[in-house]
């Protein structure tokens, strides 16, 4: 009995590991935009948000914000806080992170997603509105 539960705990263990090495920041373009996004563990799931963007300086001293979140409460949050993804969870058996959402912040849209690893280093991004989807690398620094 003992050696069983040593093994199941031995099992979740790896599967934790294994869902965590999407924590981390990475380097993402969107649009022209170049950012940097950290991906870290957020109550029973995962969260992505940025944490740095290359023209956070408007004219006149101001920054740049997410004027075209659809919720008024969030459009003064400056461009390089935006929670970008939200609860997503891990999926052991098809090796993936999925159940969350994602926002663009550059068209003020929230989709379903699904992230995957393509390699160590490259993370896919893609958003779902209905059949339709739109993919994305992010490059894991």
């Amino acid at each position: 009995m003992f050696l069983l539960v040593c093994l199941m705990m031995a099992a979740m263990s790896a599967m934790a590991q294994k869902a965590d090495r999407i924590v981390g920041t990475y380097k993402v373009e969107r649009n022209g935009v170049n950012s940097k996004v950290k991906i870290f563990k957020h109550v029973d799931g995962y969260r992505a948000q940025v944490v740095w963007v290359d023209n956070l300086d408007l004219p006149g001293g101001l920054k740049r914000t997410d004027f075209r979140n659809p919720d008024p409460s969030k459009r003064e949050v400056r461009a390089d806080q935006i929670v970008l993804i939200d609860k997503v969870t891990y999926d052991a058996k098809e090796d993936v992170w999925t159940n969350g959402k994602i926002y663009d912040p550059t068209n003020g849209k929230t989709y379903r997603v699904k992230l995957w690893f393509e390699s160590d280093k490259v993370l896919k991004m893609r958003g779902y509105l209905g059949i339709f989807h739109d993919t994305s690398e992010w490059y894991k620094q």
